[in-house]
């Protein structure tokens, strides 16, 4: 299933996080349990989550996390609500392959899959690509607090 959700501000209107900080500007495809974006502006020298010049690898954990948000924001949408708040609680078996991604021309592209979700939350794998090579890589579980 593919929708017309190309840009920032249309991914933005999904999750809880707004302008630069959403970090992902295109949706490539999705489906009940997969989604796969794409980032552009990880080079920029105004990126969010710069620091002392360099934008960490670490920081793909985040990129991870915040494909499952719009994955969960799609599929709230299309049942006709809006997404739940969820919370990020643990990161798993997240692998690095590199120590920095602002040095990196093209395109990432990430991928988020739900493997197991109830009501009270869900883990969702994630791998993000570079020219076709894994970059990051992990598991993430987001619990939705009661009340």
């Amino acid at each position: 299933m593919s929708d017309a959700f190309d840009s920032r501000e249309a991914i933005a209107c999904l999750i809880p996080h707004a302008g630069r900080m959403c970090l992902w500007q295109r949706v490539v495809e999705w489906n009940d349990t997969r989604i796969r974006l794409e980032a552009f502006d990880h080079v920029a020298p105004d990126h969010p989550l710069r620091h002392r010049g360099r934008l960490h690898a670490v920081h793909l954990a985040e990129y991870g996390a915040q494909a499952m948000a719009v994955h969960g924001g799609l599929r709230a949408l299309r049942a006709g609500g809006g997404a739940r708040p969820g919370l990020l609680v643990a990161l798993r078996g997240v692998s690095l392959m590199r120590d920095r991604i602002d040095d990196l021309d093209g395109a990432l592209d990430g991928e988020a899959e739900v493997l197991v979700e109830s009501a009270t939350g869900a883990q969702y794998a994630f791998v993000i690509r570079h020219a076709g090579e894994v970059v990051a890589e992990g598991r993430a579980a987001v619990i939705h607090p009661q009340g």
